[in-house]
């Protein structure tokens, strides 16, 4: 790594540029290390480590996939907990992980991502910084996520509010909700999660639901100590036991996103309203109308018994207006409230609107994704060269752990990292055609999807109810497709 000053102004050249410190930009310089590339930088917005488990605390934050398969397949921890582990214990690992891999010494803290412009001739990423500093690598990998940047509703009024407004992904931790009356706008996945222990403090609730989720039962139970001793002392014990989950959560996919299992799935969910749900009319506010597997299925076995609570009321007539220090509703009732809570979940199709790439010939990424974000694999996007994009477009997950399609990822892109870091390529250029071909591919396997013809509108969806979120199928079948790059596929340029 080099470090330039001139004219005050803060310029680093280094061979890669990672953004982003959860899971994606971590594994990426943990891979790096790994292969023995030490020449690179981390940015890093905040002042530690961790992402979307360092940013979200509030009161029930947990993960919806076991702690087996949501962890590194190759640092796998045998003290988890919990089945799910909470969020504390996530950002934990991450920490530990940063730690073990001497990641720390790569990390500028305090850096946020504003953009990134291709240098053709030098093959160069220059990137800039919203402080003015400037980080030029040969390779620039993106991890930001899409799970970062709030999304707040537009609610008439808002701004003339007394009382306290904030979004799960902010939480007020210094506001006590203790008799409190509160308002929580939204019912996605944190929204399922704090709900109950706010229930429990606040003298009042009113819940703002658009449209209920499918919720089931969350198997969640603290892991024996017994079971974390085999692991620890029985070699392969717990490797053999994350292969077992791995395929439990596979099999996920077929039996709820195949249409015929799918309303199986269905009526196990709506019988676990009939027993959790005691008035006859709030079962039906929260039964959904639209198919399993359309909007993100959710895991919980507090929030239905907190809907019982006679503190709590759920609205589904929406927020019409909000004043000094009350709600209205659609119905026209006015209720005050001396707090707001978002529940309103994050940009995710447009989490790349707000940001200047420009890749070769002056191309913006905003133009080149004005009908849609497409890339090839979720990886590389065609006249952006030496980019790489981590759990990018197309590689979410409804029914198994993101963090093994990441593993894939890193995988594939440490393959070219490492030809362009020893000099053996200049830059790599996904070829037009070839991304296109991957994307007619994808959208026409979404098409007969429950994502696209469930009869519901989620954050999958672009502004066009086109799915750029999710991966049609299973992960065995993308871990094999990016287990080795095939460079006919891309445009390979020397240095």
């Amino acid at each position: 790594m080099v470090q330039r000053q001139s004219s005050g102004q803060r310029r680093y050249e280094t061979s890669v540029v990672i953004v982003g410190s959860g899971f994606s930009g971590l594994g990426m310089a943990i891979k790096l290390k790994q292969a023995g590339i030490d020449d690179f930088i981390l940015l890093e917005k905040s002042s530690d480590l961790g992402g979307t488990w360092r940013d979200n605390t509030y009161p029930g934050c947990a993960c919806d996939v076991p702690s087996l398969m949501y962890s590194f397949s190759f640092e796998q921890n045998p003290n988890w907990s919990r089945l799910f582990a909470e969020q504390g214990e996530i950002n934990e690992y991450l920490s530990y992980c940063a730690d073990k891999y001497r990641v720390r010494d790569h990390v500028h803290h305090g850096v946020e991502f504003t953009g990134a412009e291709y240098d053709e001739q030098a093959k160069t990423w220059l990137v800039t910084t919203r402080d003015g500093t400037e980080y030029v690598g040969r390779a620039l990998v993106s991890g930001v996520g899409a799970l970062h940047i709030p999304s707040y509703p537009d609610l008439p009024g808002v701004q003339d509010f007394e009382g306290e407004v904030f979004h799960s992904a902010e939480w007020n931790h210094d506001y006590d909700l203790r008799g409190k009356r509160v308002a929580v706008v939204g019912t996605g996945a944190s929204a399922i999660q704090f709900v109950p222990p706010v229930a429990e403090q606040a003298e009042k609730l009113h819940l703002f639901q658009r449209t209920p989720p499918w919720i089931q039962p969350k198997p969640d139970r603290e892991i024996p100590e017994a079971v974390k001793k085999l692991f620890r002392t029985v070699p392969g014990a717990q490797r053999l036991a994350r292969a077992a989950m791995y395929w439990i959560l596979e099999a996920r996919y077929f039996a709820v996103f195949n249409k015929r299992l799918g309303k199986a799935a269905e009526w196990l969910s709506k019988r676990y309203i009939r027993k959790t749900i005691t008035d006859p009319k709030l079962r039906e506010v929260v039964t959904p109308d639209y198919s399993m597997g359309c909007k993100r299925i959710l895991l919980s076995s507090d929030y239905y018994p907190a809907l019982n609570r006679s503190n709590v009321d759920v609205d589904t007539s929406g927020v019409a207006e909000v004043r000094t220090n009350s709600v209205v509703t659609g119905d026209g009732q006015e209720h005050e409230v001396d707090a707001i809570i978002y529940g309103t979940g994050f940009h995710v199709t447009d989490a790349y609107d707000h940001l200047a790439i420009v890749g070769r010939d002056g191309r913006k990424l905003q133009d080149a994704w004005r009908d849609g974000a497409e890339t090839y694999l979720g990886i590389t996007v065609s006249g952006f060269p030496n980019l790489f994009f981590l759990l990018g477009p197309n590689t979410g997950l409804g029914h198994n752990s993101v963090v093994f399609m990441i593993e894939s990822q890193l995988n594939y892109v440490i393959d070219c990292i490492r030809r362009i870091h020893k000099g053996d390529i200049g830059q790599v250029d996904v070829r037009q055609p070839v991304q296109d071909a991957f994307n007619r591919e994808i959208q026409q396997e979404l098409g007969d999807e429950v994502w696209s013809v469930g009869g519901c509108r989620s954050w999958y969806l672009d502004e066009n109810g086109v799915n750029r979120t999710l991966w049609p199928g299973f992960t065995w079948k993308y871990w094999l497709r990016t287990r080795k790059v095939d460079y006919s596929d891309y445009e390979v340029a020397a240095r």
